[in-house]
């Protein structure tokens, strides 16, 4: 668990280095809802079927990042892609 600032952003590296190599299959659906995004700090992707990682983003609050005015952006610009298309993978961030 990190203890400061620096311990925070070497476990935010190493997150962002992994999460943009996950599969597209080992991502879980993105819904409209975000029921299945934690209220937590955390680094977030949105990955499409062919052309791959899309956005990459960290945030205080996942949910909170999609809940809020993030929200109507994420839809107005993901809108012109395909449901089965688009995925997310959030990996949380422990912070004290």
């Amino acid at each position: 668990m990190p203890t400061n600032d620096s311990d925070l952003q070497i476990q935010a590296r190493r997150i962002l280095d992994a999460i943009a190599f996950i599969p597209f299959e080992q991502y879980q659906p993105l819904t409209r809802g975000f029921e299945s995004i934690p209220a937590r700090p955390g680094i977030y992707a949105i990955g499409h079927r062919t052309d791959g990682l899309l956005y990459i983003g960290k945030t205080k609050s996942l949910r909170g990042r999609f809940s809020g005015g993030h929200k109507a952006f994420l839809w107005a610009w993901l809108d012109k892609y395909s449901d089965e298309d688009i995925r997310i993978a959030i990996q949380t961030i422990f912070h004290a």
